[in-house]
């Protein structure tokens, strides 16, 4: 597989938030200010990476000793581990970006995304530097959603929006049209 073709699709194309709706909880959740959403992003691009390399190792591991049927269980422990580093990091390194993250922070564990690219990694039968460069262009997709939304929800705050429609509501509209936006991007990858 063409790895220019990989990269780009795992941003665009197969673009988890807006394409195949896949950690959705976290991209509304946090994209209300720029800065907490870019922060979430970087962190759930460091977990899907090195969950995404991570898992492709232990899965050749559980095939050699035909234990597979435990790769769910172990992938979820390997995105716990990676969760609780990342935790353990910002508590020390940016205690306002761990606050202002919140609830959203180790909900990252269970966000369906983190999950995807790696069961995603092994029935697409990628090699090691494909599943590594998938997994990372898929968190770069995630966090182009997540802190597009927020760019929008920033500008839309200063905006006169019906009342009906203030909040959550025009969040999942505007998330909606990106998402229309984002199909454009179908047909670049056949």
């Amino acid at each position: 597989m063409d790895i220019f073709l990989l990269f780009i699709g795992g941003i665009f194309v197969n673009n988890f938030v807006l394409s195949r709706f896949l950690g959705i909880c976290p991209v509304l959740g946090v994209s209300k200010k720029f800065e907490t959403a870019l922060g979430m992003g970087l962190a759930v691009t460091f977990v899907m990476t090195i969950a995404g390399a991570a898992t492709f190792l232990v899965n050749h591991a559980l095939v050699a000793l035909e234990i597979e049927y435990l790769s769910t269980i172990v992938f979820i422990v390997i995105i716990a581990s990676l969760v609780q580093a990342v935790e353990m990091f910002l508590k020390k390194a940016s205690p306002s970006l761990y606050k202002a993250l919140g609830l959203y922070l180790p909900l990252i564990t269970a966000n369906c995304a983190v999950l995807a690219v790696c069961l995603i990694n092994i029935t697409s039968g990628f090699n090691f530097l494909e599943a590594v460069l998938f997994s990372f262009a898929s968190a770069i997709g995630f966090t182009l959603a997540i802190v597009l939304l927020a760019s929008i929800r920033e500008r839309m705050s200063m905006d006169d929006i019906p009342k009906n429609a203030q909040g959550f509501p025009i969040t999942l509209i505007t998330t909606g049209l990106m998402a229309i936006a984002f199909l454009g991007f179908t047909g670049l990858i056949s």
